[in-house]
């Protein structure tokens, strides 16, 4: 079987070792970084399967990372993830820069559904319809 590798960019290492864990437990390799620059370096130079990019990241947020990745790779499937709920609006602005899922990070069944529908070919947006304005 063809070991899909994952990119896991976020600031925050609690948070990178949780998705480590949630990711290899279901047969994934996994890499992480700690920003958007190093995010943009670890693509042009390691070719993941798949970038999850987190929101809120200092000095490069993970849609300002995603949007030069996908200039530069835009077959390069991305999630977004977040602390906060996912709106229609972030939903939208992920959309328009190239990702293909996005998600609130602390919920894992979601992280896993959205790796798994974005390895078929298919999109995952978990908004919360409840933040409609």
């Amino acid at each position: 079987m063809n070991r899909r590798t994952i990119l896991v960019v976020d600031d925050d290492s609690s948070v990178r070792m949780l998705l480590r864990r949630l990711l290899e437990s279901q047969g994934w390799g996994v890499r992480e970084v700690v920003n958007g620059s190093q995010a943009i370096e670890s693509c042009a130079r390691e070719h993941p399967d798949l970038v999850i990019l987190d929101l809120a990241m200092p000095a490069m947020n993970g849609l300002q990372a995603g949007r030069r990745i996908s200039q530069t790779n835009p077959a390069l499937p991305m999630l977004l993830v977040s602390v906060e709920q996912v709106t229609r609006q972030l939903a939208k602005a992920a959309w328009d820069v190239g990702f293909q899922g996005a998600v609130t990070k602390s919920k894992g069944t979601e992280v896993i559904q959205a790796v798994e529908a974005i390895f078929r070919g298919k999109t995952f947006f978990a908004v919360d319809e409840s933040l409609a304005v």
